[in-house]
This record gives C-alpha cells, sequence and structure tokens, in this order.
C-alpha cells in the first residue's frame, strides 16, 4: 500500500527547500513515504516529519531533516528549536521546523550543506567550495 502524499505542492517552503536542496551538485528529488526526500546517493534531506512525544506522535509538515555535522550535533540536539525525527532520530538526523516564526533561512543553508556533505559522494562534496567560503 503507497503512502498517502503528506506536502501541498504549492507549500512556499517546500519551494524555497526544493530549490536550495536541488542547487547541489548531483541533487535530485523524489517522494518517499509521502514526503519530498532530496538525495544523491543517500538521501540528504527530507521536507516534513514527525516525532513522538509522551507516546503521541506530532506532525512537523514544514520542517527540515537532516545529518548534522557530527562536530555540531550535540550542540544541535541540546537547542530546542530542534526535534529527534521519528525513525531517523536514532541514526543522528535532527528536525527543525520552519513554520514556527523567525525561521533563519541563512542557517537552513547550513544545516542542509552540512547534511550533503556528510551524505553525498566524495567525488561531489569535492566540487563544492569550503564551507563558510564566500560565495
Amino acid at each position: 500500500m503507497a503512502h498517502p502524499v503528506m506536502f501541498d505542492e504549492d507549500d512556499p517552503l517546500l519551494a524555497r527547500v526544493r530549490a536550495l536542496c536541488l542547487g547541489f551538485p548531483g541533487a535530485a528529488e523524489r517522494i518517499s513515504h509521502g514526503r519530498p526526500n532530496f538525495f544523491t546517493t543517500r538521501t540528504f534531506c527530507y521536507y516534513g516529519g514527525s516525532e513522538r512525544i509522551a507516546g503521541e506522535w506530532v506532525a512537523h509538515d514544514h520542517a527540515i531533516l537532516v545529518r548534522p555535522d557530527p562536530d555540531d550535533a550535540a550542540a544541535l540536539a541540546q537547542d530546542p528549536r530542534f526535534f529527534r525525527p521519528a525513525y531517523l532520530g536514532p541514526s543522528g538526523w535532527l528536525g527543525l521546523d520552519l513554520g514556527r516564526p523567525g525561521a533563519d533561512w541563512r542557517e537552513v543553508g547550513e544545516l542542509v550543506d552540512a547534511s550533503y556533505r556528510v551524505t553525498a559522494p566524495a567525488r561531489l562534496v569535492r566540487t563544492l567550495p569550503e564551507p563558510g567560503a564566500a560565495s
């Protein structure tokens, strides 16, 4: 049984995430478990997810799920803006809900960039400028 589509194609936050993610070398998009999934050979960003709090499912329909840089993961996990997504959290993924006021798109770009660098093949990562370099 196929998963139902759990996003709105006209979502302006999705449009921004899509443009950001598809700007990376070799990046493509597919629908996985009803949600947009951005990948090269492995996924580097999901749009939308959920978490389990006190036995209840909490949806984050306007969130990004990313694999943070290992050097930053512990600090980000302590930041109350981030959540541990269901199913992916045990593998080191974190979620950031973009539907909350004050989303910092520069930070979003840095998070997606770090996730891409952690998951993409080395040959693609080598084509990127150094993190933090002026573009």
